[in-house]
């Protein structure tokens, strides 16, 4: 099939999906609703498929989906376009070009917007940030919705490839108190089971992780009083405030471990979360000096090595 694709009509798609629904996109585009949907219309009547799924929020069907990637690749292009010819103009904050990125959390809390503030200000990128948890970070980018992402998934999507980046170093803590409270004989599976624990959300597998390192415990043989604390920030009030031990990014606690506000639940037991960035596998100056900003922030606070077992 040969078609001349209407970028406006591909704007409103990609609007439409990044937005979530047809009203947000008519916003971001300052334009009516109806334009929104008749471009759409016009864009599904050309393509001879539907494109969006009418839901809460709006979803691409297969077909909008590579569409909705190659309005990606279209903004990244004109990117690259617009530093080629204007090298030297610089770039607004209202002007700045937007890529979208897919960042885990923790990610998020120690490293990532030291990256995405240079990108900003010394490259005129804005960057749109998914969150999500590091081992479902790479299905946005399977799906076209972003560039690239922040993965546990050191194999590459198709189309796409990766670079290590380091490992996030993690620490099981709380404070002294609730330590000598809970924790009096050790960490055991007795003690573990009793004992409050915080947990980011539902994909969040880090504390079975390290409970199933210190006591050689599956997850599906632990039971525990839980506490959800959806935040990188408010899990670290949580712990500090006794609702419970927590698995922690030591860059993000490093002042309250040196203070002595928090400490390990069993001194010396560490894990070590490998990260990569995959993205895609295109030529594009932009996305390369995006990559290099990301390499070289994650280099300044992630371990060296990209693989390392779980450490006690």
């Amino acid at each position: 099939m040969r078609f001349a694709i209407d970028y406006d009509q591909l704007a409103a798609l990609a609007a439409v999906l990044r937005e979530g629904s047809f009203e947000r996109a008519a916003a971001a585009l300052h334009v009516t609703p109806s334009a929104v949907s008749q471009r759409i219309k016009q864009l599904e009547e050309q393509v001879g498929q539907v494109l969006v799924v009418r839901a809460a929020p709006c979803r691409p069907t297969p077909a909008g989906e590579a569409l909705y990637r190659h309005a990606q690749q279209v903004a990244l292009l004109e990117a690259d376009l617009a530093g080629l010819l204007a090298p030297h103009a610089g770039t607004t904050d209202v002007e700045a070009r937007t890529l979208a990125v897919a960042v885990n959390a923790d990610s998020l809390a120690t490293w990532f917007v030291a990256v995405a503030a240079r990108c900003l200000h010394e490259h005129g990128l804005r960057l749109e940030i998914i969150v999500d948890d590091q081992n479902y970070t790479a299905e946005w980018l399977r799906s076209g919705r972003v560039l690239g992402a922040i993965s546990a998934d050191a194999t590459a999507i198709q189309g796409c490839q990766v670079e290590p980046l380091g490992a996030m170093r993690y620490r099981a803590t709380a404070t002294p108190a609730f330590v000598r409270r809970w924790f009096a004989d050790g960490v055991t599976r007795a003690s573990i089971e009793r004992a409050p624990v915080l947990v980011y959300d539902r994909k969040d597998r880090l504390e079975h992780r390290f409970a199933q390192l210190l006591t050689g415990r599956t997850r599906r043989e632990l039971r525990w009083p839980a506490q959800w604390v959806p935040s990188a920030h408010g899990f670290v009030e949580a712990c500090l405030r006794d609702m419970g031990w927590g698995v922690n990014p030591e860059p993000l606690i490093q002042h309250e471990l040196t203070a002595g506000a928090l400490v390990d639940i069993r001194p010396g037991a560490s894990l070590s979360l490998p990260l990569y960035w995959q993205r895609w596998r295109i030529s594009s100056p932009t996305l390369a000096l995006l990559s290099s900003e990301i390499s070289a922030g994650a280099g300044a606070v992630l371990e060296k090595a990209a693989r390392r077992r779980p450490t006690s």
